[in-house]
């Protein structure tokens, strides 16, 4: 058994940045426990390398939801990463941070101090912006923030045309003075490969005497004495083990592991514990609850011109990309596919953007319904835009089906299940149409694949939503941020409420989902976390 000031559960996005922020003065020993191996990974280095590790056990937890009435009964995959740097190893790259009201919208809510001009120095302090310094973003920070305006495929370029012509302003920063409008999405990327929270935090922070790393640790239980955290019980290659926290202890294992964890250690609601047979700790119905996400949906057009299809899809071209690749980190595989996108309001009345949307200067062919959950790459040349609104509505949860740790939880997702939502994407899949029938896109089009020129009514749109969306990988809130015990589990100050020495810092805090990509945010509520741990402990 070892003693640390302070013990961390997992080493994502916001774990990572804990881990170098509590350690920097030298003084704080720090434990980070990860379920997961080592990140140095060839297809993690990677930017496009993440659709190797879509469905890769040895790096992704590989969920599978319940089957989801509002997506007619399919069963989404939801990848989450399990590996040094979490889901930031694996995911899609765009750095976007949300609109500024939504924080304002949370600190609203009651919780002081996170407000967007509360976290505004927080998103600055992690920047190494490549668009250079302003009012909003910043430079020399540790995550390096690519601009890939000269890089993107041409046929970006002509999406922004586009959208120019529908009324939508350029914007050149979505995380500047405002996001509606169209632009090139900024990626966390420097010289062709990725910059997840473990390359720009967890490693240097490692090279530090006090700051220890056991990979392969399975966290299975938080060891409470007398309502007050004192350790973590863990499974490192099957051997159990004890680690003990002087000061805190600090879940960041996501919106999934960290409430999993809390049930587990008899933190949770109190009705389903007791039918597992868990002495309960702390009664808190919110423990998995409020589970939100943003659901995407995907049209792919046949094209005139060639795209990465060709590309991404033939030997010869996979040969030359990744030649190219190797030999100067640069090209289609040192980016996301998204490269491209942009937020706008289905009504002019609102007062902010309500959907997102995605551009793909490729298409690819859904996965088969239990088949794999990678997507391939069409056989004709095409590209694909996407919508997800950024508020949802519907509202899921995460319990855990068995006291057993190995056992992943139940994850009831209910997407689609507020009429508001339905309503929002057939909105957003009208307004792609319109985007593929402007003069600047239009021209490059031979037909509309996906869904098909047939599906016309709402009826019909929302049926093929149904068929078709699913997750962009942006679960939140299971753990929610609240001052009031009776609505949510963490405090404005993240410590979970009714539990001393234990606080939740990761994306399972947020009170409500933002808009947009969701990574950044993550690694804000590392580094704001960080800043209060060491506040309250001085």
């Amino acid at each position: 058994m070892k003693t640390f000031d302070y013990v961390i559960v997992g080493a994502g996005s916001a774990g990572c940045v804990l881990a170098e922020r509590l350690s920097a003065d030298g003084r704080n020993s720090v434990l980070v426990l990860e379920a997961g191996g080592s990140d140095h990974n060839f297809w993690i280095r990677m930017p496009l390398g993440y659709a190797k590790c879509f469905t890769d056990p040895e790096v992704n937890w590989n969920y599978k939801p319940e089957p989801d009435p509002g997506l007619g009964g399919r069963v989404n995959h939801w990848p989450r990463g399990k590996v040094l740097g979490g889901s930031s190893s694996i995911n899609a790259l765009v750095w976007m941070r949300g609109h500024a009201s939504d924080f304002d919208d949370w600190r609203a809510a009651g919780n002081i101090g996170w407000g967007y001009d509360d976290v505004l120095p927080a998103f600055r302090a992690l920047e190494d912006n490549e668009a250079g310094a302003d009012q909003w973003r910043a430079t020399g920070g540790p995550v390096h923030i690519a601009d890939i305006r000269r890089m993107a495929h041409p046929l970006t370029h002509r999406f922004l045309d586009a959208g120019a012509e529908l009324g939508l302003p350029r914007n050149p920063d979505f995380n500047g003075a405002g996001q509606e409008g169209v632009g090139i999405y900024q990626l966390n990327i420097a010289h062709g490969r990725r910059v997840s929270a473990a390359d720009a935090f967890l490693r240097p922070a490692m090279r530090r005497g006090n700051v220890e790393v056991i990979t392969h640790a399975v966290a299975t239980k938080i060891l409470v004495e007398n309502g007050r955290a004192a350790g973590v019980e863990f499974l490192h290659r099957g051997e159990k083990a004890v680690a003990q926290a002087r000061r805190e202890i600090v879940l960041s294992a996501g919106s999934i592991a960290s409430p999993q964890l809390l049930q587990l250690s008899g933190i949770g609601p109190g009705e389903v514990l007791r039918g597992l047979g868990i002495p309960v700790i702390s009664g808190n119905r919110h423990v998995g609850a409020n589970l939100q996400d943003h659901q995407s949906v995907n049209y792919a057009w046949r094209a005139n011109v060639p795209t990465l299809n060709r590309l991404l899809r033939s030997w010869w071209g996979k040969a030359f990309i990744g030649g190219r690749y190797v030999l100067t980190r640069t090209g289609p595989l040192a980016m996301s596919v998204n490269q491209g996108g942009g937020f706008l309001r289905s009504d002019p009345a609102l007062s902010r953007p309500n959907l997102q949307i995605y551009f793909q200067a490729n298409s690819a062919v859904p996965p088969r319904p239990g088949g794999s959950a990678i997507r391939e790459i069409d056989p004709w040349p095409g590209f694909a835009m996407g919508v997800s609104n950024c508020r949802p509505r519907s509202r899921g949860e995460i319990v855990i089906a068995s006291p057993d740790p190995a056992q992943p939880p139940r994850i009831a997702v209910n997407a689609l299940s507020d009429p508001h939502d339905q309503m929002e994407l057939v909105a957003g899949v009208r307004f792609l149409r319109r985007m593929a029938a402007t003069q600047a896109l239009s021209r490059f089009i031979v037909e509309e694949m996906r869904p098909g020129a047939s599906v016309q009514t709402d009826e019909q749109l929302l049926a093929d939503i149904r068929a078709r969306a699913g997750t962009v990988f942006h679960p939140v809130s299971t753990c929610r941020m609240s001052p009031d015990q009776d609505k949510g589990v963490v405090s404005p100050r993240l410590a979970v409420h009714g539990i001393s020495g234990l606080r939740v810092a990761d994306a399972s805090v947020f009170p409500s989902i933002i808009s947009g990509n969701t990574n950044a945010a993550t690694m804000m509520i590392g580094w704001k976390a960080a800043e209060m741990i060491l506040e309250d402990n001085r």
